[in-house]
């Protein structure tokens, strides 16, 4: 069955940097637009960034524009989000997620994306 693991979460000062991997098996994943998404304690789940099935185009959310970058390998079948000068504001369960569909739209809206990791968390302290 599909699977999407993240890894790499922790916990890092503002400032500080953390890479989030998401290893993905039992899809094709070269086929798959791959997002990632997050939620904050008390919040909904958030769009953060997207990325096109070989990378050539990504989408990002405003406040994380600049400061994350997410890419891909498809001969690792492994998504990565790349966070830098993280803020408090950045503290939240970071989720990859696989969208299947063949148009080039790079969905934000979380109920298009079909497979979802269980989550990864990353807090960002003072």
């Amino acid at each position: 069955q599909v699977q999407l693991a993240e890894s790499g979460g922790g916990l890092v000062q503002a400032g500080g940097s953390l890479r989030l991997s998401c290893a993905a098996s039992g899809l094709t994943f070269s086929r798959y637009k791959m997002g990632w998404f997050r939620q904050a304690p008390g919040k909904e789940r958030e769009f953060v960034a997207a990325i096109s099935w070989r990378g050539i185009f990504t989408n990002y959310l405003d406040s994380v524009k600049g400061r994350f970058t997410i890419s891909r390998d498809n001969a690792k079948n492994t998504l990565f989000l790349q966070m830098d000068s993280l803020k408090l504001e950045d503290t939240a369960v970071y989720y990859c997620a696989a969208e299947s569909s063949t148009n080039t739209i790079l969905f934000r809206d979380e109920s298009r994306y079909e497979y979802w990791g269980q989550g990864t968390q990353v807090t960002v302290s003072s």
